[in-house]
């Protein structure tokens, strides 16, 4: 009897959940999520890991007063990971209807996600970068370039992933009748 009770009870519990769906224009279009104001009251999460790179290199070669040539080098590297299901917020739109997300407060520290234009009328929003760039991916975040990890994460793959429940109500009232007598 408890068995049954605890299933019951775990059962519930998963049924109230919802599931994480991607974030398409149809689930746009059938919660008419087409104002920021209704877009900001909703929670986004990535599908997959992010990963940016920045390496920066200051490299000089110098004499001392005696005479000894000196070759100095530095370098600096930071890495911004956004993993799987990370949440994010509805930050604006972009100039060609693309979706700016913020994940951390700061200034410019939003990523965009957008449509591809080929394929089916029911499009998913994938992470975007400038996938053509000479070197490697690249994307503007905090006000610095980044190059997009290919090697780590799925970055081609990132996707906008939303929670979505279905409730559904029924009332149902039964009672028994009793009949009648002469």
């Amino acid at each position: 009897m408890k068995n049954f009770l605890l299933f019951l009870s775990l059962a519930t519990v998963l049924i109230s959940c919802g599931v994480k769906v991607p974030y398409t224009t149809q689930i746009r279009d059938e919660f008419s999520l087409d104002s920021d104001e209704k877009l900001r009251q909703v929670q986004f999460y990535t599908s997959h890991t992010i990963i940016l790179n920045q390496e920066k290199r200051d490299d000089s070669q110098n004499t001392t007063q005696n005479g000894t040539l000196v070759a100095s080098s530095s370098s600096e590297r930071e890495s911004i990971v956004i993993p799987a299901m990370t949440t994010c917020i509805f930050e604006s739109f972009g100039p060609k209807g693309e979706m700016q997300l913020r994940f951390e407060l700061g200034d410019g520290r939003i990523i965009t996600f957008a449509t591809k234009t080929e394929g089916s009328s029911i499009k998913r929003f994938y992470f975007d970068a400038d996938w053509n760039s000479q070197g490697g991916p690249k994307v503007v975040y905090g006000d610095n370039t980044y190059k997009v990890d290919l090697m780590r994460g799925a970055p081609r793959s990132a996707h906008l992933l939303v929670v979505k429940k279905r409730l559904q109500k029924t009332k149902r009232k039964e009672r028994v009748v009793r009949g009648l007598k002469v």
